[in-house]
Parts: C-alpha cells; structure tokens; sequence
C-alpha cells in the first residue's frame, strides 16, 4: 500500500523536527553525516545554509527520497 505525502509526513517523519541538521537528516536517512555533506555538495538533497550549519526540511528529504524511488523503478524497468 503506497502512502501519500501527507501521511508519510505523519508517519515516518513524526519524530523529526520539520528543519533538521546534518545530523538528524542523517539518522532519518540511515546513512552517515558525510553521505548527507556528499549529497548536499552534489545537489541531491537541497539544503538552506544557516551561518556555518545545514538545514535540510523534511520536504526536501521527502522529495530527495521519491527521486531515489523513480529512478530505482526505471532502472526496475531497463
């Protein structure tokens, strides 16, 4: 069963603040702080730059996440 935007807002993320650090983006993820660095640096995952820090919203992640998710389905399909 597919979730849609706002209940996986309410599900999966209930427990994130809406902006995260590089930190808690990368708990959220399941992948290291400097996989986050890498992603953001690569224009993957879009961030906001807060003096010397990375915010990331969550629909940003949210949106980083379903471009993952269609590219694993094209490449289902190839």
């Amino acid at each position: 069963m597919e979730l849609d935007s706002n209940e996986l807002y309410r599900s999966v993320f209930k427990e994130y603040p809406d902006v995260m650090d590089v930190r808690q983006a990368s708990a959220l993820l399941g992948v290291s702080t400097k996989t986050v660095y890498k992603l953001i640096d690569a224009g993957a995952l879009s961030s906001l730059k807060v003096g010397r820090e990375f915010r990331i919203p969550k629909l940003n992640i949210m949106r980083y996440l379903r471009i993952i998710e269609a590219s694993a389905e094209i490449s289902a399909k190839s």
